[in-house]
């Protein structure tokens, strides 16, 4: 049985064993080296230069190819670093359609193409695939960038549906799989072109490693991409890359106890009377969630003891984040309001705790922030 005929769980455990054949090291050998001996005039390694190629990340950027199902990945140094590799394939005046609930610093980097590089952007709701038709004839877009389940709102989007729209006008189909990972969700296999990670969230899943991840389904696109990061220099560094395949060994074990502490969290925040609405599509393990206005949010974050007030997610501590004054912060009020990010909703993150701990500790900083 092949490598790729394995099941993810055992090809992730295995990940960067038997890489070294001549010490038969278990643990991916870490290689620091930016330059690379050559023996002579047109002789090479395979490695020249640590920008173009280097052994650890070459063997990280295999594995997540073989997760997400592509023809190649490429690892880089953020989650941000990723949508800009993505959006170096296009030109001024290329038009974008774009999901209109998405991870903030993606509104912030496409407001900045926009004003900057004068590409163009329109939003579509993630729900009318009429409307979606009706765009793509009336804008021919390069490409359809969605992010499911969305950031913060946790709406679904049909990839597989919205794939076969988008491709009948010969444009790309970008997906962000950051919330769902590919153990949840592989959207190449639902037709969509590119995948994009931040994998500083649950692919690296300690809070501790800021890195990116996109995923090519074609070889055709994938020499592009190449070529521009080759260029634009974005590459993950390699002892990044070896925690990354260190983290990626225990993804199934950690997003397993993630999501059944989500879901047993969720059965408790529905049944309290100071949540409004509970957001949660039934997988993964961000929830997010309204407070009644009897809630004051403030004294509730200062009240938690294992929950953490951060913006980040995936980690193996659990985080409660604000959006409206952290990830989205950058956009207007009159947005948020449309959107539905308002100062009363909080997204979390389950870690791997004990989901009693997590319950007890979200009940009581509830009971202590009623207002009087």
């Amino acid at each position: 049985m092949c490598s790729n005929d394995r099941r993810i769980d055992t090809i992730l455990a295995q990940a960067g064993n038997r890489v070294d054949q001549e010490t038969g090291a278990i643990s991916m050998p870490l290689y620091f080296s930016t330059a690379f001996r050559h023996q002579g005039l047109g002789e090479s390694t395979g490695y020249d230069y640590s920008r173009m190629n280097e052994p650890t990340r070459k063997e990280l950027e295999k594995v997540l190819a073989i997760m997400e199902n592509g023809s190649h990945a490429f690892a880089v140094t953020s989650g941000m670093a990723a949508i800009q590799l993505v959006f170096t394939q296009f030109k001024m005046n290329d038009h974008i359609i774009i999901s209109d609930d998405l991870y903030g610093g993606s509104y912030r980097f496409f407001d900045l193409l926009k004003s900057n590089y004068h590409l163009k952007f329109s939003k579509w709701d993630g729900k009318n695939y009429e409307k979606l038709e009706t765009m793509i004839n009336e804008y021919n877009p390069k490409a359809v960038w969605i992010e499911t389940p969305s950031n913060p709102l946790m709406k679904e989007i049909d990839i597989q549906k919205t794939a076969q729209i988008v491709h009948h006008n010969e444009a790309q189909l970008i997906v962000d799989n950051t919330f769902y990972t590919p153990l949840i969700q592989k959207p190449l296999n639902l037709g969509a072109d590119i995948v994009v990670h931040s994998a500083t969230k649950y692919l690296s899943g300690h809070n501790d490693l800021l890195s990116g991840v996109v995923v090519c389904k074609n070889e055709k696109i994938a020499e592009v991409l190449n070529y521009n990061l080759v260029t634009i220099g974005s590459n993950l560094a390699p002892f990044d890359s070896w925690l990354l395949i260190r983290s990626l060994k225990t993804l199934p074990l950690r997003l397993e106890k993630q999501q059944n502490n989500a879901q047993k969290l969720v059965d408790n925040l529905r049944q309290q009377k100071y949540i409004s609405n509970v957001l949660y599509p039934g997988k993964g393990g961000m929830i997010s969630a309204y407070f009644t206005q009897e809630i004051n949010v403030d004294k509730f974050l200062r009240s938690l003891s294992v929950f953490s007030f951060a913006e980040s997610l995936g980690g193996t501590e659990s985080l409660i984040t604000v959006p409206a004054i952290q990830t989205h912060a950058n956009l207007s009020d009159e947005e948020k309001i449309k959107t539905g990010i308002t100062n009363n909703l909080i997204r979390i993150s389950c870690g791997v705790e004990n989901e009693k701990d997590l319950i007890h500790d979200f009940n009581q900083a509830l009971s202590e922030s009623k207002l009087l």
